[in-house]
């Protein structure tokens, strides 16, 4: 008899295991998805047309508050947690619920869920969420190209709108994202990579995405989400960690697995921790992989106009899932406005409209900074009220990318972000070049 199978996820690996695992496997049956941390994903069908012939009604995606009914309700063999960035105590607890039920909790590896590519691979991920893992991925983007390398990114899965029209989908201008409709969460990720020149591939079936990205590349470079590891492969495995957050590099999951995966492990934003954090961090991730060349890097803040900032009262935006299921109480905006002479940084939670009050709600450590939510037209629109609502002289916005293009906001803004810069030698580029050499 076929096993029966409810896979835990998040519109992301949980759609990528099924695909790569689950598919087209005659032993087992899928008989649900859950979905959590993206608002409003559950409710939908994942599609015929990407489920397979097994499949032919698709498969119902539900929330994950159901998930101890689900498993009594269609007799559930097998639980296979599939998303990312939550602690082990989290996992063990789910694993808990489902056990609980008489259920067996798996997790898959990379073993059973990484695609080879016949292109060389690079990859970056990460110990957490908020790393550094965008601004490093830009840095190796920018070294393979000066080596005269055509580049293709592909992105960790962002699939919050049609699943079927979204299976393969490639980003080259600016246009792209609005052609697909892009939220904020996916225009921090891919804008960045377009206004420099590089592809970005993305979607929901990533054997179709690597098949379709071979063809124009000569290196793919993976761009992690949260701190899951690669769908591909890899040939070199850059991994950030975070000594702001000292010991979540063994406390989350599989952020452990990426540490532990390693070639190379980057202490990032050195000119912000202290010595001692970076010094724990460095600790242990010489005990979780003794082989892993260890570098430290600065994330270098880069801003349109500084001085504007001395003396305001600002209101500071900034990356969403960096501050929320990331748990960072700031990002670079906050830091900006502290190093630049704010007056006054405003209390963004008195002007939350909607959703975004909710969000304040969900996640209490959130004072001083307003997360740019944007997961769809409606919470867009509310995180724009919220902006124009709130009293100040002036806006941060501290996302990658350049809010005003899709809001209105009524106020002055300054734009400020990240970029990666390494301390020392080697640096990534004599790296790549040693690491290699055959691309």
């Amino acid at each position: 008899m076929k096993r029966k199978v409810l896979i835990m996820g998040a519109a992301g690996r949980d759609f990528h295991n099924f695909n790569v695992f689950y598919r087209n496997n005659e032993n087992y049956e899928v008989v649900a998805f859950t979905a959590t941390q993206i608002p409003d994903i559950e409710g939908r069908i994942y599609p015929p047309a990407l489920a397979g012939k097994l499949y032919p009604k698709g498969i119902p995606i539900y929330s994950e508050q159901e998930l101890t009914n689900l498993i009594k309700r269609f007799k559930v063999d097998d639980v296979v947690f599939a998303y990312s960035d939550v602690s082990n105590e989290y996992v063990m607890g789910k694993a808990a619920e489902a056990m609980a039920v008489g259920a067996n909790f798996v997790l898959l590896g990379p073993g059973n869920t990484s695609l080879k590519s016949i292109r060389p691979v690079v990859s970056v991920c990460a110990v957490r969420t908020g790393s550094g893992k965008s601004q490093t991925t830009r840095r190796v983007v920018a070294i393979l190209r000066k080596m005269g390398k055509k580049v293709v990114v592909i992105r960790h899965p962002m699939p919050y709108g049609n699943l079927e029209e979204q299976a393969v989908q490639r980003f080259a201008t600016l246009e792209d994202l609005i052609n697909y409709k892009c939220t904020i969460e996916e225009r921090e990720e891919y804008e960045p990579h377009i206004e420099r020149g590089a592809i970005v591939y993305s979607g929901v079936d990533y054997g179709a995405i690597l098949k379709e990205a071979e063809k124009e590349a000569e290196v793919i470079v993976w761009d992690g989400g949260n701190n899951d590891f690669s769908f591909y492969v890899s040939d070199l495995k850059i991994v950030v960690a975070d000594p702001l957050r000292p010991g979540h590099e063994r406390l989350y999951h599989p952020g452990q697995t990426n540490s532990r995966m390693a070639d190379v492990l980057i202490i990032n934003k050195v000119d912000t921790a202290s010595r001692e954090q970076v010094e724990t961090v460095r600790r242990s991730l010489e005990c979780l992989n003794p082989n892993a060349l260890i570098i430290e890097a600065r994330s270098t803040i880069k801003a349109e106009n500084l001085d504007a900032i001395k003396g305001k009262r600002v209101l500071v935006v900034e990356d969403g899932p960096t501050v929320t299921h990331g748990e960072m109480g700031f990002g670079a905006g906050y830091i900006a406005a502290k190093r630049a002479g704010a007056r006054e940084i405003v209390d963004p939670r008195p002007f939350a409209k909607g959703s975004i009050r909710e969000t304040f709600k969900k996640y209490p450590h959130l004072t001083d900074v307003l997360p740019a939510m944007g997961y769809g037209e409606k919470q867009m629109k509310e995180l724009e009220e919220t902006i124009n609502a709130a009293d100040c002289d002036l806006v941060i916005v501290g996302t990658p990318i350049n809010l005003t293009r899709f809001l209105k906001i009524n106020k002055e803004t300054v734009r400020v972000y990240y970029e990666l810069e390494e301390v020392g030698h080697p640096d990534l580029e004599e790296i790549i070049r040693e690491k290699l050499p055959a691309i």
